[in-house]
């Protein structure tokens, strides 16, 4: 198993930007730890992420996720 070398695992940080429009920010609605093996494909899935908002507007929540240009 890969996971067991060391000298062959990397890790990296993201940083989320979270952009809030009323009170409460939404957060992760857990915490969340991808692992990319180096076969992977491009535009293969790697993680599904989930958010809430404490707000809970009567319609329900909407989430909006983009990826920054830089």
């Amino acid at each position: 198993l890969l996971l067991d070398n060391p000298s062959q695992v990397g890790s990296v940080s993201v940083t989320v930007k979270v952009l809030d429009v009323n009170d409460n920010a939404p957060e992760f609605a857990r915490f969340y730890e991808a692992f990319v093996c180096e076969n992977a494909k491009a535009g293969q899935l790697i993680q599904t992420v989930s958010a809430i908002d404490r707000d809970d507007p009567q319609e329900g929540q909407h989430f909006y996720y983009s990826l920054a240009p830089e």
